[in-house]
């Protein structure tokens, strides 16, 4: 992992992120770069550490033309875009919690009783959730992680937007994923804009927050 960041300033990176429909078509990312990217968007929390979010990135002609007829009004962010991050949260993610967890007793980090103890008590709670309840739990993370993408990405030097407008039903399926068991929860573009962007305004704290 290179850790090499074009921006490092934190404020500049939250103020300065806003969602790009428009991208310059010549500006690709290497896949050594997007491996960067994902890795730290995946240092993002997730419940139990159980990691749910996976990425299929789709940045071939090929790929893009399968995705076209499942975005609906996203096209130009697809025409234009270096890639299109497709995120699905794994409804069988707790299948990995021995990769998870050995990893964390090999580094240290995790003492072998402390893990078979989290095992013992994560897996069966995690099984014993309905798919409803399982789908509402990849969702909340795999939302932890594409928001910390955005602001990866933006500190790399690129632009992004989130979309939540394509055909949930045929996504899995078109990327040869089961959809059974991955749930489709974001796409994000990402490239180097071409445009400003939407200049926006959020409510201010008072309407939103309250102190008790």
């Amino acid at each position: 992992m290179s850790n090499i960041f074009k921006e490092n300033d934190f404020e500049k990176i939250l103020r300065g992120r806003n969602s790009i429909r428009e991208y310059d078509k010549t500006v690709k990312i290497s896949q050594e770069e997007m491996q960067d990217i994902l890795s730290e968007t995946v240092l993002a929390p997730s419940s139990a550490n159980m990691q749910p979010w996976r990425f299929v990135v789709v940045e071939s002609d090929n790929a893009k033309a399968k995705l076209k007829p499942l975005i609906r009004f996203n096209t130009k962010q697809n025409d234009t875009s270096s890639a299109m991050i497709l995120i699905f949260g794994d409804l069988q993610c707790y299948e990995l919690s021995e990769d998870i967890f050995g990893a964390a007793v090999a580094a240290g980090k995790m003492p072998q009783e402390v893990k078979e103890q989290q095992m013992s008590t994560l897996i069966p709670h995690y099984k014993g959730l309905s798919r409803q309840e399982m789908i509402e739990v990849v969702k909340i993370d795999g939302s932890l992680a594409a928001m910390q993408l955005m602001l990866v990405a933006k500190a790399h030097g690129y632009d992004t937007n989130p979309m939540s407008g394509f055909e949930a039903d045929q996504l899995a399926t078109t990327f040869d994923l089961d959809p059974n068991r991955y749930e489709p929860i974001l796409i994000i573009s990402i490239g180097k804009a071409n445009e400003t962007g939407y200049s926006s305004l959020r409510l201010p704290v008072d309407k939103i927050a309250t102190w008790k």
